[in-house]
């Protein structure tokens, strides 16, 4: 099944700041501008950019619809995964697969990328009593970090470190229960730094790796002073080790020391984001109704083993 949406690709903004805004940040591409290339009728999360196939891959949600999209072209999308159980988060993983957190089959996944769906469905853990796990990020030595948001009542919120283990059943941990809302994560490209959206207290929090791939004590990383309270969200990162943090007003763009870089201002909320295209520096950025692409100047993390 294809979704089609035209105009295929719509200019909806100039790079530059809108009165009173924070200026575009550095690391977006001189000139560019921000473009518009899927629309629909639902809410988007998840993009992912897969390097084989050279396509952008993100959740759909609409009522009882969950489905995985893939951006064929401009204004095209097929349907991927259908009936997918609430799939939020997706990141790649080794040898082409993805990985994704399911909210309401409470299970984290991984799959390869066939043609027409995934293929070699593998869930790498399930516990029913997780909350609904949202987003995920996996470090260079295989972990596998992500969130489990107590939405309902803001109480027992939390991060799960999955280890993989030699011929057996990967390894699960709590590791962070001190955030009202956990939903978005990401790590530094060195994989020393975890970084974690809270969505009630509506600002973006920091933490140390350690070596086992637990972390110690957080410290707030970034809490800008903003009339928009737009839930953070996603996130993503660039070589540069610069965080994409979605919300309060758009794609904020925040340095490893916690300095804003500028603001993407988007004129819809966006839930999630991604680095990726054909030469690795297109900001993918999907939310409501909406699938947006920026030009950068630099680069995104890829994984090594990738």
């Amino acid at each position: 099944m294809q979704y089609l949406a035209a105009p295929a690709v719509f200019i909806v903004a100039c790079v530059g700041a809108l009165a009173g805004e924070p200026g575009m940040p550095s690391t977006v591409a001189p000139g560019a501008k921000l473009t518009e290339l899927y629309a629909a009728d639902a809410f988007f999360e998840g993009p992912v950019w897969h390097v084989p196939t050279g396509k952008l891959y993100f959740t759909l949600h609409k009522g009882k619809t969950n489905q995985v999209l893939r951006l064929d072209a401009p204004g095209k999308a097929t349907v991927w995964m259908d009936n997918t159980e609430g799939i939020g988060g997706l990141f790649p993983a080794p040898e082409g697969r993805l990985l994704a957190t399911q909210a309401y089959g409470h299970r984290l996944l991984s799959f390869g990328v066939g043609d027409n769906g995934p293929v070699d469905l593998k869930v790498l853990h399930h516990n029913k009593e997780w909350h609904q796990p949202n987003d995920l990020f996996r470090t260079p030595n295989g972990n596998i970090y992500f969130t489990d948001p107590d939405f309902k009542n803001q109480k027992t919120s939390a991060v799960y470190l999955y280890s993989p283990q030699p011929g057996g059943e990967g390894k699960v941990r709590k590791i962070i229960d001190d955030m009202a809302v956990t939903n978005g994560i990401i790590a530094s490209p060195d994989g020393k730094t975890l970084y974690v959206g809270d969505s009630f207290r509506k600002h973006w929090r920091a933490y140390p790796i350690q070596a086992d791939g637990t972390v110690g004590a957080g410290r707030l990383f970034f809490d800008p002073d903003t009339k928009n309270m737009a839930s953070p969200d996603g996130m993503s990162i660039d070589e540069k080790g610069n965080v994409y943090c979605s919300g309060r007003g758009g794609v904020w763009v925040v340095a490893p020391d916690g300095a804003a870089l500028g603001l993407i201002a988007v004129p819809t909320f966006i839930s999630n984001v991604a680095i990726g295209g054909e030469n690795g520096r297109t900001l993918f950025m999907v939310g409501s109704n909406k699938v947006y692409s920026l030009d950068l100047r630099v680069r995104g993390v890829q994984s090594p083993g990738l």
